[in-house]
């Protein structure tokens, strides 16, 4: 045994290291797994062979804690596996892979399945090994590792697609390769018959039972980060511990996949983690979470590959032809579901296509790493696995490894290359030049005016400036104009925009100017804009940004409950998100209105600009609107939220200030503290001031002049029979052609009564419904509400009642429908008299058809 010091130097020897490798690995171009792999396994093999020399015993002491590492599986396990697939899960920009969830989820479960089987059924009837062995070398080998694939495509330039689909089936092959795994190893370790059946369902239980798991740990990590206050170090140190946690209670106590749990619940963090805490907070996380990931991937290659050795030390012949059999096998198993299953997908419609460069490349770049080898450890230190099945599974999996990382890994930059994904398209090219061109522009600018100012030498000046314009006339050969079609330009000029809308909702959501709540739904929305621009360009857009507008389902069940059973408070909180949304999209469309000129208009030219500035002032008037719906039917609270908003901004500036401040050296860091204290500890002193609904009846009542007659005894029998209510813009409070529901009291807002050739404005203090009520005929006309409206609705059971418990109101009531009604028949006969004129216009003098009386 080794003492704790030795082994923490060795990790510190493979620390350093992989430090090394990384320089080495950029400038050879390579991957710096494949690199990590060939020298754990190169150093593996020295430390073995000086170890057992006879020649000498100078480096015993050096190499022996290398040769006998205390590494077991659990290690890899329990320790990196959970920090790789956490740091992978946040990593993913979840809204996007849902555009692929389903190829992702076939290459991830399907294939998973296919090639265990192809390749345990391919061993068993070729070598005669066992056919549950053969099988649990199919679940082992079937893991593909993203970190040597996705660094070969971040460092070609390919596309983010291709990117996506490779990161998602790893992380989701990872989970459902392990959970196969586990129940295979156990079906042999019992030694008990297991029906097809039964394996499928505990095979499904385990993965989705994971998967319930892990949204529900990730969701309650969601709802925990913001409470944490904002604290950079607790935020990462919260995240760790959760990842262990969720991992280990799947796993041991729940029954469930603790790595389907972990990948779910880093997807979850991924998608609602975002909204609910400060931007910077967010990238500080992720940041942190990468160089965990860079620094456990690495080791475990390191460690992994180091064994490798030791597992070999037993080879034989006919284990290379099981070797390249399993790797032929598991080609041909992914080969049927890239290329027959997923095209299959895509012609029914239940997939977005995947192209056939995107296809060849993912079939060659399923290469296996450091979860494969860990697996193999798992059987090959269970004491109830039989020996030569140890072996087996322990040299197959080895020689697997190698093979795709030093077969597919070193040949797959070239494919990429033979498939030109790592070219420009014909777009992207045109955008990149005229990009490059602006930017060395604005440069040669600079340039000019940093030389005039401090008087350089002309000649230096000179010689430099003009290097730039021969640039920027080899970047301008090749107009955006003459290459993309204004359509095309302005689908790339709305995405632009639609992104820029994200990073901007971010920076207000930092500056606090952005409730936690609508943050969520903003960025949802702005998705939505990307989604649409893709799609379908401008109408997808204006569609988008059409729904971004409307009231969603929250907010219409939240109505609801307000018109059905009078709860308020949901819909108190709505229409709070609302104002605070619609203010916040107010201010965002105006910035990019700003954007327009600044950024899009000289790079897609000035008529894409112009189009684009339209687009954009169409989405700010609706949101102005809106807002000035709202700031209508309640000041106050507009008022309140508008100086609030400008609170924070000011705060914002404030504390922006003191460090720009600090950070040239003015400020001592004392003062710096005392004077970000001051602004942080006033900042929640201030009380927001909540919505009034306005829906006292009582003082609904006594606002309107119909019941000002009224002392206080009888508002409040009268307030018992009315039903105060909202009424959204454009909401119906009546249609044409329904029976009479009840008489409506206008406390607040503006109603149109529209009939066929008439419109009729009735505002606060006004009531309607009365016609139909005393004549029982059904409604002549369709009420809309034009503004936000606050009415008093008296249901048509009680309306006899209450023309009789108040006769003056009944008076005036009968008085205004008599005169309503009279005032109906003179427009209808004006209407007739304009009818006729005009068909005698066209037939000639109507005739006058006199009764028979006359």
């Amino acid at each position: 045994m080794f003492d704790v010091a030795a082994i923490i130097l060795v990790v510190a020897g493979l620390l350093l290291i992989v430090a090394a490798l990384q320089p080495v690995a950029a400038r050879f171009q390579l991957p710096s797994t494949i690199l990590l792999a060939a020298v754990g396994v190169a150093l593996g093999f020295l430390a073995a062979f000086l170890l057992a020399t006879p020649l000498t015993d100078a480096f015993n002491v050096i190499v022996s804690p290398i040769v006998n590492l205390p590494v077991r599986s659990s290690l890899f396990l329990y320790v990196f596996l959970p920090l790789l697939l956490f740091q992978a899960s946040i990593m993913i920009d979840v809204r996007r892979v849902v555009d692929d969830a389903v190829p992702i989820l076939v290459l991830a479960v399907l294939a998973v399945v296919l090639a265990a089987a192809v390749i345990g059924f391919s061993l068993s009837a070729l070598f005669g090994v066992p056919l549950l062995g053969a099988l649990l070398l199919g679940s082992i080998v079937a893991t593909t590792d993203p970190a040597a694939v996705v660094a070969i495509f971040r460092e070609l330039g390919a596309p983010a697609r291709l990117t996506r689909l490779v990161e998602g089936e790893s992380l989701l092959n990872d989970a459902a390769a392990i959970a196969l795994f586990s129940l295979l190893l156990t079906v042999i370790v019992s030694n008990q018959p297991l029906e097809a059946t039964d394996a499928l369902m505990r095979f499904g239980t385990t993965f989705l039972g994971g998967a319930l798991a892990g949204f529900v740990g990730g969701y309650a990590l969601s709802l925990a980060l913001p409470m944490i206050g904002g604290i950079r170090s607790a935020e990462v140190t919260l995240t760790l511990g959760a990842v262990y946690a969720i991992y280990i209670l799947s796993d041991q106590l729940f029954g469930v996949s603790g790595v389907v749990a972990v990948v779910v619940a880093g997807l979850a963090v991924s998608a609602m983690v975002p909204a609910r805490i400060a931007p910077s907070n967010w990238r500080y996380l992720r940041d942190v979470w990468e160089q965990i990931g860079f620094w456990a991937g690495s080791l475990v290659f390191l460690l992994a590959a180091i064994l490798v050795p030791r597992i070999l030390s037993e080879v034989r012949f006919q284990d290379l032809l099981i070797v390249l059999t399993a790797v032929a096998a598991a080609l041909a198993a992914r080969a049927v579901v890239i290329f027959l299953v997923l095209p299959a997908l895509s012609a029914i419609g239940a997939a977005r296509p995947v192209s056939l460069p995107y296809s060849v490349t993912i079939f060659w770049g399923g290469l296996r790493g450091a979860v494969t080898l860990a697996l193999a450890l798992v059987v090959t230190e269970n004491g109830y696995v039989e020996p030569e099945l140890k072996r087996f599974i322990a040299v197959t999996a080895t020689g697997f490894v190698l093979f795709t990382l030093f077969v597919n890994g070193l040949t797959l930059h070239r494919v990429i290359h033979w498939l030109k994904l790592d070219r420009l398209s014909p777009v992207d090219s045109a955008v990149r030049n005229q990009v490059f061109a602006l930017t060395l522009a604005e440069v040669k600018d600079t340039l000019e005016q940093t030389a005039r100012r401090y008087g350089l030498n002309a000649a230096a000046s000179g010689a430099v400036i003009g290097t730039y314009r021969t640039r920027i006339e080899e970047a301008s050969t090749l107009d955006i104009e003459e290459v993309l079609t204004d359509r095309q330009r302005v689908t790339l000029g709305l995405i632009a925009l639609a992104t820029r809308e994200k990073e901007l909702i971010l920076q207000h959501h930092g500056r606090g100017t952005i409730a936690l709540d609508s943050v969520g739904a903003m960025l949802s929305h702005a998705e939505r804009l990307v989604e649409g621009a893709r799609s379908d360009g401008r109408v997808g857009y204006n569609r988008a940004a059409r729904e971004s507008l409307e009231y969603g389902r929250g907010f219409r069940i939240a109505y609801e409950l307000h018109i059905r059973f009078s709860i308020d408070q949901f819909l108190t909180r709505r229409l709070i998100r609302r104002f605070e949304t619609l203010l916040v999209l107010s201010l965002l469309t105006t910035e990019l209105l700003e954007y327009i000129p600044q950024r899009i208009t000289p790079l897609l030219g000035g008529r894409i600009g112009a189009i684009l500035t339209e687009i954009v002032s169409s989405r700010h008037e609706a949101a102005n609107n809106g807002l000035q719906a709202l700031r209508l039917q309640y000041p106050e609270y507009a008022t309140a939220v508008e100086e609030e908003f400008l609170s924070q901004l000011g705060e914002q500036q404030e504390l922006s200030h003191f460090d720009d401040l600090f950070e040239e050296g003015i400020l001592a860091l004392e003062i710096h503290q005392d004077l970000r204290r001051a602004v942080l500890v006033r900042g929640p002193l201030r009380e927001k001031k909540p919505l009034d609904l306005k829906l006292n009846t009582f003082d609904m009542i006594r606002s309107m002049q119909i019941f000002r007659h009224l002392d206080d005894r009888q508002v409040k029998r009268l307030a018992r029979r009315l039903k105060p209510r909202i009424v959204l813009p454009g909401g119906y409070l009546a249609r044409r052609g329904e029976l009479p529901t009840g008489l409506f009291f206008i406390a607040s807002g503006v109603v149109e009564v529209r009939r066929e050739d008439q419109a009729v404005t009735l505002g606060q203090g006004e009531f309607f419904g009365e016609i139909a009520l005393l004549t029982g005929r059904p409604r002549g006309a369709d009420v809309v509400a034009l503004t936000y409206c606050n009415v008093l609705v008296l249901a048509a059971e009680d309306f006899a009642r209450f023309l009789k418990a108040f006769p003056k109101i009944r008076e005036e009531i009968e008085k205004t429908a008599l005169r309503r009604e009279e005032d109906n028949a003179g427009h209808r006969v004006a209407a007739a008299e304009r009818h006729a004129g005009a068909a005698g216009e066209k037939e000639g003098p109507a005739r006058v058809l006199v009764p028979a009386s006359e």
